[in-house]
């Protein structure tokens, strides 16, 4: 029942933004173009048009999961090691927390913009944001977990002659995992939403859906990109949870 429910809350956030983002165009596209939304919105997806070509679902998909891998794996460079190794060495880890907790408290978009104007055009504004928003969650989740592991789990390892080294990878590490893979979840479907923030800088990605339906009033092309971001969200989350199920040892899996 927790594993239903650990997966399902990211899920249902992802859905209720696409909601959120649909509804705010309904209500300014009026009530007579309302009525006409969800046969349009079949009809957008049925197109062949929306499926083909620089400006079809399937190339905007590409673009987006690109810019959330490489955010997550520039994030994952800096943030896991550090929130392992402070946690196996217990020393400045809270500290830490409350450095990368920052970011947290740094808009996205600000970001974006700042470094914008600092660099111009390209991928580079979008990648810096979505790594800052990456790292906190993992960090976080990296420190706490190496941090549960009872000392007389380390003491037994060292008895049994295991090196440092070997105690952290055989040892301390398998049985942080859950947490660590969890602050890898929530990161990766918090990148996933906030990607749609690139085609404010003018790249691509399926925020192009949005802000240019916004821009053209085209009701329907935003509630479908809306729904495009849910769902890859939801299916980030299931991958990963199928992942952590695959690497995770049976007995830790609550």
């Amino acid at each position: 029942m927790n594993r239903q429910r650990h997966w399902l809350r990211p899920a249902l956030v992802a859905l209720l933004i696409g909601l959120a983002i649909a509804l705010l165009a309904t209500a300014s596209a009026g009530a007579a173009e309302s009525g006409h939304v969800l046969a349009a919105l079949l009809q957008w997806f049925r197109d062949p048009a929306q499926w083909q070509g620089a400006q079809g679902i399937p190339l905007r998909l590409a673009e987006h999961v690109g810019y959330v891998l490489w955010s997550m794996l520039m994030g994952m460079a800096v943030a896991l090691p550090l929130g392992i190794g402070l946690g196996h060495y217990g020393r400045g880890g809270t500290l830490a927390i409350n450095i990368s907790n920052i970011g947290r408290a740094i808009p996205s978009f600000g970001l974006i913009i700042l470094v914008f104007l600092l660099v111009g055009f390209g991928i580079v504004p979008i990648l810096v944001a979505l790594t800052a928003l990456a790292i906190p969650p993992m960090v976080t989740n990296s420190y706490v977990g190496m941090r549960s592991v009872e000392p007389a789990i380390r003491q037994a390892a060292r008895a049994m002659g295991m090196t440092a080294w070997q105690t952290l990878w055989r040892v301390e590490l398998p049985i942080a995992l859950p947490l660590v893979m969890a602050g890898i979840r929530t990161s990766a479907v918090q990148v996933v939403s906030t990607a749609t923030l690139a085609a404010y800088v003018g790249l691509g990605g399926l925020g192009r859906y949005l802000i240019d339906g916004l821009a053209t009033r085209e009701l329907t092309q935003v509630v479908g990109g809306a729904i495009v971001v849910a769902l890859l969200a939801i299916v980030t989350e299931a991958v990963l949870a199928w992942l952590q199920k695959r690497i995770v040892s049976a007995g830790l899996i609550r």
